[in-house]
């Protein structure tokens, strides 16, 4: 008797073979692949509060006021595929009931336009594609993927530089989880304005230079780990003028303790986290364990089959008769 493998054995090891190869692919080659940065991000985060702004009908600084800050994020999809790097648009307004709504963008208290460029994967800066500002740090608008529980250099684009973001614990969003950092501004000198003396406390001058000061009473982001995007952001800015040289604040142009994500944005974030974060969970864990599994089981059954094989009877040799010899 001689054995013979099975097609159906043969299929099973194969599958299962493919299968264990297909697991680390899955986890080492595709998953860092699906983790990169969106080149067409199209999306709208609106934060509310109130605090004291400065009124330039009035000439003076008005507090209690509603403020509402809008922050539009916009790829530029061509830049991006030229670049191979993540160019967004961003454009950042400040708001307070008597300029809402607004039909242009620069009818708000404050606008600001900037663009930034990262790499897709590791969402540090990438300095092309006309940058503006000189962006620095680790992260900014979002954190990197896979978010360690470690202190991160956060770009603060209000003062123009970056400003360390400490972890500080877990926090539920929505009834959602992520990781919270919180920080604090000194104040720091961020430029000059041309303004009336009065208005520094200098009444003999017609016009002076005065110092634009910022600083933030907190920022406080709460960011989902797989994907590094925030779901819940909080700041608390202050910008003041100061008399050249001056060591103290002359005039509030705004000042709010808190702004922070309206429920709207916040929902929408949380949703956007968890389809993110399944759809990388879904690559990186749960397929590569599944094939990893189902393959070793194909494997063992089809290299069974194999081994075992199937008995048949040997085939009946032909016996050669022998010839006749004829003798004289």
């Amino acid at each position: 008797m001689r054995r013979t493998a099975s097609s159906l054995s043969l299929i099973l090891l194969g599958l299962g073979t493919f299968l264990l190869v297909l697991a680390p692919l899955l986890a080492w080659y595709v998953t860092p692949r699906a983790a990169v940065n969106p080149i067409d991000i199209d999306t709208t985060a609106v934060y509310k509060g109130t605090g004291s702004v400065f009124d330039t009908d009035k000439i003076e600084t008005v507090p209690d006021q509603r403020i509402t800050v809008t922050q539009r994020v916009r790829g530029d999809v061509a830049a991006s595929e030229r670049s191979g790097d993540a160019v967004w648009d961003v454009i950042t307004t400040v708001d307070t009931d008597r300029s809402l709504p607004a039909a242009d963008p620069h009818d708000a208290l404050d606008y600001t336009p900037h663009r930034w460029v990262m790499d897709r994967r590791t969402t540090r800066p990438v300095h092309c594609c006309g940058e503006k500002p000189y962006i620095e740090g680790e992260a900014y608008l979002k954190f990197p993927f896979d978010v360690q529980k470690r202190s991160y250099q956060w770009w603060d684009n209000t003062g123009g530089t970056t400003v360390t973001m400490r972890y500080d614990g877990t926090e539920k969003i929505q009834g959602y989880t992520g990781y919270r950092f919180t920080a604090k501004v000194a104040p720091r000198k961020v430029g000059t304005r041309l303004v009336p003396g009065s208005l520094v406390d200098e009444p003999n001058r017609p016009q002076v230079l005065a110092e634009e000061w910022y600083s933030n009473h907190g920022f406080r982001l709460v960011v989902d780990q797989r994907t590094g995007r925030v779901i819940y952001a909080q700041t608390g800015p202050r910008r003041t003028l100061r008399a050249p040289g001056g060591d103290k604040d002359a005039a509030v142009l705004l000042d709010s303790e808190k702004i922070a994500f309206t429920t709207a944005t916040q929902q929408e974030a949380v949703r956007q986290a968890r389809e993110d974060t399944d759809r990388l969970r879904l690559v990186g864990t749960t397929l590569p364990i599944g094939a990893a599994v189902a393959g070793f089981a194909l494997a063992v059954v089809g290299g069974v089959l194999v081994a075992r094989g199937r008995k048949r009877p040997e085939e009946p040799g032909t016996v050669e008769m022998p010839q006749p010899s004829l003798t004289m």
